[in-house]
């Protein structure tokens, strides 16, 4: 093992980065697999010349290396204990594009999806596509041969793959690419070289006739159309070198797509592409049973579609508890045991109704499905979105029993599918009882077969082991593939001898020897990998440790069980180019430890092994990662394991501060209530000191704000003194409220701040005379009253009687913080005065969504047990201004004639929280009221602001660096008489500091908007 010392040197050599501290090191221990192992090392090359003196090292000190771009291998292709090396953080360029030659050339850390977005305007796009295409990076994709639920038009990365340029063994740079017999003849009369020998050995083994028919006999038969088993030999055997009435020419490529980079380091690679495919629809045919879903897929394949999809009775149950998939559930009818999704691709819609229409009649004639819905447009990519997430979704099962990947890859030949997957059944539940997942790519012979296992019992990893060892038997008996896509890594490496023959995994062997002789390259991948059982996360009898916490934590079996939930599969390294909110920081960085598969593996990394078990929580590894997550609760909804890392962050940080005591900026700022409280007897006093540039300089470089960040300024008079000197109690009589004329609303602008004096209450338009409750939440009370006036005065004009009720502060604050046990007593004291009042005719209202939503999401799960049904029923009823609006429109108690006819164009950014606890929907609906109203969302994640995040002086240039992804430059190129809409009060905040534009909130724009 080298030393400290040498590990320096080499950082002196390094354009990039190199990491031998514990914290990277914990955090590329793992993939998405079920392995884990400490490197010695965690390397981030920038140039060639990096990647060359890694080799150089390796060699130099006989220590692997591991080359990883998004590092989501299911097979545990990318852990090991020499050198990691991430190729994806700065080897992410796209060289070029020749649209005329319809190729792309493209360094290793490209994502799939980035690079057809920047195909698209050239009418091409790179056809192989894995469910995780959104982070997927082309390197990773070459290293496993990936091809995805479109396999059955564009094949795999194999078929697709032109050239690639990288580093030998040796550290000799070197391009593969096609050759001719004549060309490949030449390579091999080369003056001596590493890839000379490659080329002669090669040449040698598959020139001897009898090896060729050996890899005939023995490889995967040709039906079976995905198949990663060993290195593809039988890929190159057809070549016009070997066979001379073959058209294909030689090309190493096809042996280095899905080697797993135990060949070769790829910096480069050239690729060819397709065409734009034509238009098309998905028939979503409903099922009994997967047996009868198996066999309408042979009736399928027969209309020629592009994709032809399983998901069984399993992932669409657990989609019903996942926030993002249960809306993408819309197209399920009734309780199928198993969807087979199939894409019709034609050059007319006329074309693609009369083959589904076909399809619909044949299945019927056979006797097979109950409903076939049909799909257009955006509704496509709601079931692919649901049918990608399968994986991250099994994952959410309760328990230590999960699905897991021992014989998730297994493929056959498409005809001998259904009596496979019926043996399997078998296998499984006769001899195991137990039993499982389907899902995949059923019209390309590979279903994904999850069985559960608990790998923390020794049982249940001797159980893991005999069930690979049985499907491989099982497997080799129908000539399949125990890799379809995902790769053998050291998951199925073990296994290949079995898979092809003791010949031929010699040859394989020869491949191996004479490409990597020192044995640097990945090594225990594919050839002499160690037992499957072995470097698992969980060692077998090791104790889970139990912890007491402040949230509860029950329904994932504790907080521990809560971090597991992560599976790995990295939806959290999607970049802002492909939507969503999750994850902000890492978006901006693009550091695997800015992720939330990071805080969620650094999180289960110490508390299964805590340094001390007296103090588990006090871990800087865990402060590391954790300190630039903003606690959006995008991974709330987004991941599809429902990995909750703001509730697990605000935990963690109770027991930090518990542990280490807080800081001072800490504690202002979780007092925010109280200390603008103060400042409310004298807002005057405060606006001249945060606004006077002497004064304001001093106060920031006090509180540890950065110079840069506006400060806000208080109104003259809280939301509350307003209510009480405006409106009746509520006990008054009710008719004052719809009859009485209050003075008019007076505005005068004082030093900037808006003065509210009065209250105007016109004649109401909606009549319903309901009472509602409305939130006073203490940012809206204190910094933004003149909108909950607005608020107030919007409800009242519809016809409802707006009822401020007694209740405390949120505890939102508190919460960003870490005070968990400070905003339990809010929580508590919440529940108590509100839950005896709200219901759904009288619903709690807010206006700032971070508050509001509070109700729904951390109070039942914070609450005492006693209180929590009454929390539960509360939040049911706790609705943001918007979501109020728009139900009451919908049920005909709000009319747009309430509202003007003038046109206007709204620009609507969306609150993290709301897009993660509710939905755009109803903001985009109570926005479009007025009947001429056009609302656009602006496509961003977070705004960058995240309460006090983005005023802190460390933070504030990550802060506008989010907010530079997507949102300033929307706005910034909107039109002047845009309304720019945001409810969020930090949001706002951001785009004026950001952009100079004044947000405004939807109920200022429906206050504007009353006829």
């Amino acid at each position: 093992m080298p030393s400290p010392a040498d590990f320096a040197r080499l950082a002196r050599e390094f354009a990039g980065e190199l990491h031998t501290g514990r914290t990277m090191r914990l955090l590329y221990a793992t993939d998405a697999s079920e392995y884990q192992e400490l490197p010695a090392a965690v390397a981030l090359p920038r140039t060639d010349a990096d990647v060359r003196a890694l080799v150089r090292f390796a060699n130099e000190h006989r220590l692997g290396l591991i080359p990883r771009a998004a590092g989501t291998s299911l097979a545990g292709q990318v852990v090991g204990s020499g050198i990691v090396v991430d190729l994806g953080r700065h080897f992410s360029r796209i060289v070029a594009i020749d649209a005329a030659g319809r190729r792309a050339r493209v360094q290793p850390g490209v994502v799939r999806n980035e690079l057809n977005l920047a195909l698209h305007p050239h009418g091409l796009l790179f056809g192989p596509e894995t469910s995780t295409a959104s982070r997927a990076m082309i390197g990773g994709m070459v290293g496993n041969n990936s091809c995805g639920s479109n396999s059955l038009v564009y094949g795999s990365v194999r078929d697709h793959l032109v050239s690639a340029r990288g580093f030998l063994s040796d550290g000799s740079e070197v391009t593969f690419g096609p050759l001719t017999p004549v060309e490949f003849a030449a390579k091999c009369a080369a003056p001596d070289s590493l890839e000379t020998r490659i080329y002669r050995r090669v040449g040698e083994l598959l020139g001897r006739a009898k090896n060729r028919r050996l890899i005939r006999e023995h490889f995967p038969k040709a039906e079976v159309v995905r198949r990663n088993t060993g290195y593809a030999l039988d890929a190159l055997a057809d070549c016009a070198v070997f066979d001379p009435a073959s058209p294909r020419p030689f090309n190493l490529c096809r042996l280095l797509a899905g080697s797993e980079g135990t060949l070769f380091l790829g910096v480069e690679f050239e690729l060819d592409c397709d065409p734009l495919p034509p238009p098309g629809a998905l028939m979503c045919a409903h099922f009994a049973s997967v047996q009868e879903a198996l066999r309408a897929m042979l009736h399928a394949l027969r209309h020629r579609p592009s994709a032809a999809e399983l998901i069984d009775r399993h992932v669409l149950e657990c989609t019903k508890e996942n926030l993002e998939q249960a809306r993408n559930r819309f197209f399920v009818q009734g309780d199928p045991g198993a969807i087979l999704v199939v894409e019709i691709r034609r050059d007319t819609r006329a074309d693609i109704e009369a083959e589904l229409a076909g399809l619909e009649s044949e299945l019927c004639a056979a006797g097979l499905g109950y409903a076939f819905p049909v799909l257009w447009g955006d509704d496509v990519q709601r079931v692919w979105e649901l049918r990608r997430a399968g994986q991250g979704i099994m994952s959410n099962v309760a328990g230590d029993a999960k699905p897991r990947e021992n014989v998730e890859d297994t493929a056959v030949a498409p005809a001998d599918l259904p009596d496979y997957l019926r043996e399997f059944d078998e296998l499984l539940r006769g001899k195991y009882g137990l039993d499982c997942v389907y899902y995949g790519h059923a019209g390309a012979g590979e279903v994904h077969t999850r069985p559960l296992f608990n790998l923390k019992t020794p049982e249940g990893v001797k159980l893991f082991r005999s069930v690979a060892a049985d499907v491989a038997a099982l497997v080799k008996k129908y000539r399949g593939s125990l890799s379809g896509e995902h790769g053998d890594g050291r998951l199925r490496g073990e296994f290949v001898r079995f898979m092809v023959g003791d010949d031929c995994y010699a040859l394989m062997r020869e491949v191996k020897a004479v490409f990597d002789p020192a044995g640097v390259l990945n090594p225990g991948k594919i050839i002499d990998a160690p037992p499957m059982d072995t470097s698992l996360r969980h060692g077998p009898g090791e104790p889970a440790p139990e912890y007491e916490t402040i949230f509860d934590f029950s329904a994932a079996g504790g907080v521990l069980r809560a971090a597991e939930k992560c599976n790995g599969s990295a939806d959290c390294r999607k970049s802002h180019l492909m939507g969503g909110t999750m994850c902000p920081s890492y978006m901006a960085t693009r550091n695997e430890r800015d992720t939330t598969r990071a805080r969620a593996n650094m999180l289960r990394h110490m508390l299964t092994h805590p340094r001390d078990p007296a103090q588990p929580w006090d871990s800087d590894e865990i402060a590391e990662v954790m300190e630039l997550c903003i606690s959006c609760k995008g991974c709330k909804s987004e991941c599809p394991s429902n990995v909750d890392l703001t509730r697990l962050k605000a935990e963690w940080q109770q027991h930090y501060h518990d542990a280490r005591g807080v800081k001072w900026r800490t504690r202002l700022v979780a007092n925010f209530s109280r200390i603008m409280r103060l400042a409310a007897f004298a807002p005057g006093l405060h606006n001249t000191l945060v606004t006077q540039p002497v004064l304001s300089r001093w106060l920031k470089r006090l509180v540890g704000f950065a110079p840069e960040r506006s400060l806000p300024e208080l109104p003259p008079m809280t939301l509350r003194h307003w209510y009480a000197r405006n409106l009746p109690h509520p006990s008054e009589d009710r008719r004052r409220e719809s009859s009485a004329t209050s003075p008019a609303l007076e505005r005068k602008s004082v030093t900037g701040v808006t003065k509210f004096r009065g209250v105007e209450a016109r004649r109401s338009v909606g009549g319903s005379g309901r009472r509602v409750w409305l939130f006073c939440d203490e940012f809206t009370n204190y910094q933004d009253a003149a909108i909950g006036i607005k608020a107030v005065q919007v409800l009242r004009r519809l016809g409802y009687e707006v009822v401020i009720p007694d209740h405390v502060d949120s505890g939102r604050a508190q919460f960003s913080k870490g005070f968990v046990r400070a905003a339990r007593q809010l929580a508590i004291r919440n529940v108590e005065l509100l839950a005896p009042l709200v219901s759904a005719d009288s619903p709690l209202i807010g206006i700032e969504p971070s508050a509001i939503l509070g109700f729904r999401d951390e109070y039942p799960d914070l609450v005492p047990a006693a209180l929590r049904e009454a929390a539960k029923r509360l939040a049911r009823h706790a609705l943001l201004f918007e979501e109020f609006i728009a139900r009451e429109a919908e049920a005909g108690r709000i009319a747009c004639e309430a509202f003007t006819t003038a046109a206007r164009t709204v620009l609507l950014h969306v609150h993290c929280h709301q897009k993660a606890l509710s939905s755009l929907t109803p903001a985009m609906a109570a926005l479009q009221l007025p009947a001429n109203y056009r609302v656009r969302t602006i496509p961003s994640g977070c705004c960058g602001m995240a309460g006090a995040f983005g005023y802190e002086q460390e933070h504030f240039a990550l802060s506008q660096q989010i907010g530079e992804l997507v949102l300033f430059p929307a706005v910034r190129a909107a039109a002047s008489d845009t309304i720019i809409a945001a409810a969020g009060t930090s949001c706002r905040h951001q785009i004026r500091d950001g952009t100079g534009r004044h947000a405004l909130h939807p109920a200022e724009i429906l206050f504007d908007a009353l006829a």
